[in-house]
């Protein structure tokens, strides 16, 4: 049978026929990375880095051979084993140590480092005792569903290596390590995806563990009936909203949607619909190379004046300063 990859790339609204219609699946959807920094550490003990904040950033660590403590102020540590991942999903300075009272080396950036090319670097550090080795990764992302995703994550994720239920995970490792190891022409754009897995596996396994995630907005998201109206809106930003046109989607009565979406999201849900469109317009204007007048249009203003209006109630700032650079980094 052949198959017309052509005519199934294109849909009369203009969706992305591969997307899921999930609310949830959808958020996952989007986490591409943008902004990627690889470093293979190979360390003896003892050791200890500092590893230095990074504004709406994640930093990841893979133990590839031997082990060592993640620490992250006001937190327990957390000890990794060869075959354990784990994130830090917010940005936060913290320290890597081969024992949790070993002296800081230096930090990770400012060490001598061989660089094997832009985005990958392999530091060699520490004592003459037991050998550990990691893969550390520092990303970000730009749309801001995905940002209010990894807002609500743990401090410290921490998916240890049960020989269990997370084949995909360590198969996402082994490749990658390869792909750092060995480079090859592609070498680059295969790592990132393969960090995107690494990173929609680690979330979906927490979802799947961490009962905090069954409430709030995450909650809402796997809500059968409230994550169509949110898919919705996702889908749709620009979309001329009303209570009555969301509860539809969510096939409910408008007071019963109404107070449901506040329960679950904590905020209304018209409130929601704005905030989505100037996170949405926020980073557009951060990144792209557009107007404000496009980007009010594009979301459903009438006038540039509205648009600019609801914006500075939302984000704290104008959207020209924004796109001039001087606005604020996010709205979170």
């Amino acid at each position: 049978m052949a198959i017309n990859l052509q005519s199934m790339s294109i849909r009369p609204d203009g969706l992305d026929p591969w997307a899921p219609r999930d609310a949830l699946g959808e958020a996952l959807y989007q986490v591409r990375m943008r902004g990627v920094f690889y470093s293979q550490t190979e360390a003896g003990a003892p050791w200890a880095l500092e590893l230095p904040p990074f504004g709406n950033c994640v930093t990841f660590h893979l133990v590839t051979r031997g082990g060592g403590w993640l620490e992250v102020a006001d937190n327990a540590p957390v000890y990794l084993r060869a075959g354990d991942i784990a994130l830090v999903p917010h940005g936060r300075g913290h320290w890597m140590r081969s024992h949790p009272d070993a002296p800081v080396t230096g930090r990770a950036d400012e060490l001598p480092q061989q660089m094997v090319n832009e985005h990958f670097s392999v530091l060699r550090c520490g004592g003459d005792g037991a050998r550990s080795t990691l893969i550390c990764g520092v990303v970000s992302f730009d749309q801001p569903g995905v940002r209010r995703l990894l807002d609500l994550l743990p401090p410290i994720m921490h998916l240890e290596d049960t020989g269990e239920g997370e084949s995909r995970i360590r198969d996402a490792i082994h490749m990658m390590t390869a792909e750092l190891r060995r480079p090859r022409p592609g070498g680059e754009a295969v790592t990132t995806r393969l960090a995107d897995i690494l990173m929609i596996e680690a979330i979906r396994t927490w979802l799947a563990r961490d009962p905090a995630a069954q409430s709030g907005w995450l909650g809402a998201l796997q809500d059968p009936q409230l994550g169509r109206a949110i898919a919705a809106v996702h889908r749709s930003p620009g979309h001329d909203w009303t209570v009555e046109s969301l509860a539809r989607e969510a096939a409910m009565s408008r007071s019963a949607f109404a107070a449901r979406f506040t329960e679950l999201v904590g905020e209304p849900a018209m409130r929601y619909v704005t905030r989505c469109r100037m996170e949405l317009a926020h980073s557009r204007l951060e990144h792209g190379d557009t107007t404000v007048a496009a980007v009010a249009a594009d979301l459903g203003y009438q006038s540039e004046a509205s648009f600019s209006r609801a914006f500075a109630r939302i984000a704290g700032t104008s959207p020209g300063a924004v796109r001039r650079g001087h606005g604020n980094k996010s709205l979170r």
